[in-house]
């Protein structure tokens, strides 16, 4: 009897054997190409989840923006101040033929009822002169101090383009020091007023101007040639402006318009503004030779603008409202090129 329970005993033992290497067997087995397992979201999501935490830990900051990017960002934002636009800005340029009045390289808009003869006034000669001396000679002014540019290159403006500011390292006084600076180096004794005289009052400006005219020739009796140095503005009907240039050498510069008053018509109190004319001839003669297209024709008009308190006294327009510092500023530098070559014939 315990022989038969051993064996009985034996044989269960031999069979639960078996059957867990049949188990093994076939859950260790690969599912077949032909079985699909089924896919589920948690699995997929958590593939991800991976990918992602991965990417965190390799990027310790943001890859940097390539130029195609940037490019597209600027665009993005000119577009953004196009569509704000106040109105377009046309470049152009005034050349000598558009004057009414032409000969030997000076051109003129005649505006007054005066007849003029322009070789019999380039003849004339000056009775200005000036002498070897480090004393200053030349005034720089302004009337309307407050006038500045726009401060980059567009075919268009907006709201926040200024057109007059206090702000001296934006306005013409700063185009006024270049011109400064450029007759200084050439060993021509210069003083600078920068005097505000159109803020925050716009009226009475050439008022205000005399007195500060007069002011220095009182302190600096050696001063023979008054610059006041004005910056223009051209606009349209529908609101577009006019930045007015010409290329000088590989530069895009400010185009420069001499105003010459005379005492005419309404004007009275101005007898010796020939003298003032014939200097302004003689400056836009030498500006057309040295830098041709530097020099719209000269505005000849019936107006004082304060030019009848000296005998050397010049309006000098330097761009307008739709050109850029930048150009005004290099205009600047070739107008003492032209005035300090001017000056110089007229030397005792």
């Amino acid at each position: 009897m315990d022989f038969l329970k051993k064996g009985f005993y034996m044989l269960s033992l031999a069979l639960l054997s078996a059957a867990s290497v049949y188990c093994l067997i076939i859950f260790s087995s690969p599912i077949s190409s032909t079985a699909k397992a089924p896919q589920t979201t948690s699995k997929v999501t958590n593939t991800q989840s991976t990918q992602s935490a991965s990417n965190i830990e390799n990027a310790e900051e943001p890859p940097p923006q390539s130029s195609n990017q940037a490019s597209n960002s600027q665009v993005a934002v000119e577009t953004a101040q196009k569509n704000q636009a106040k109105g377009k800005i046309t470049t152009k340029s005034i050349t000598y033929a558009d004057g009414n009045v032409k000969y030997n390289n000076v051109s003129l808009k005649n505006n007054t009822s005066i007849k003029i003869n322009l070789k019999e006034e380039l003849a004339a000669g000056l009775n200005l002169k000036l002498t070897d001396t480090k004393e200053p000679q030349v005034l720089i002014m302004h009337t309307h101090t407050t006038e500045c540019y726009m401060s980059e290159e567009r075919d268009y403006y907006v709201e926040s383009d200024l057109t007059r500011t206090t702000d001296k390292s934006k306005n013409i006084t700063a185009v006024g020091q270049v011109l400064a600076s450029g007759l200084e180096a050439k060993g021509i004794g210069v003083v600078h007023a920068t005097e505000t005289h159109d803020y925050p009052e716009y009226t009475g400006s050439y008022n205000r101007s005399a007195k500060t005219v007069q002011k220095y020739l009182e302190k600096y009796p050696t001063i023979k040639v008054v610059i006041d140095l004005h910056r223009d503005a051209i606009m349209d009907s529908s609101g577009n402006k006019t930045a007015l240039c010409t290329k000088i050498g590989t530069d895009s510069a400010a185009q420069l318009m001499l105003v010459a008053g005379c005492e005419a018509g309404d004007v009275t109190g101005y007898p010796n503004w020939r003298e003032n004319f014939h200097l302004a001839l003689k400056l836009q003669q030498t500006m057309e030779v040295m830098y041709t297209g530097l020099a719209r024709p000269m505005l000849f008009t019936e107006r004082k603008y304060n030019q009848h308190l000296t005998s050397g006294s010049i309006l000098i327009e330097c761009g307008t409202d739709a050109n850029t510092l930048q150009q005004a500023k290099y205009s600047a530098t070739l107008l003492a090129d032209c005035l300090a070559a001017t000056l110089k014939m007229l030397k005792d």
